[in-house]
């Protein structure tokens, strides 16, 4: 049985490189620390709906594109058992929520339990 934190963020296109360059150091930091698989994926045929969509999910202002992203781990343990170990590592001692390449009070999160997988 997997385990999988999604999440989903904002990120100004003008700043896409930097977030890109952000997201492949984390993903060695999380692969490093034992997760199975570390995906972030940019919008490509993402529209705004009539009621919900991931442009709405997050407010996206002009300028700013979607990322979709998701880790995945044995468990639920051990995705904290993983998580535990990267907010230890020092890679993560030099994130300031001021410099980062997005807007992180309109990312969302979670974990999902597997249902369904081929």
């Amino acid at each position: 049985m997997t385990y999988v934190d999604g999440f989903v963020v904002p990120v100004p296109k003008k700043k896409l490189a930097a977030y890109r360059k952000m997201a492949a150091k984390a993903s060695k930091v999380w692969m490093k620390h034992g997760a199975l698989s570390y995906v972030e994926a940019v919008a490509d045929d993402v529209k705004p709906g009539k009621s919900t969509s991931f442009p709405q999910s997050v407010k996206l202002k002009d300028g700013e594109t979607v990322i979709f992203a998701w880790i995945t781990y044995k468990s639920r343990k051990h995705r904290d058992q993983v998580n535990a170990k990267v907010m230890k590592d020092p890679y993560m001692a030099n994130f300031d929520p001021k410099t980062m390449p997005f807007d992180g009070k309109r990312m969302f999160w979670g974990g999902f339990k597997k249902l369904v997988a081929m």
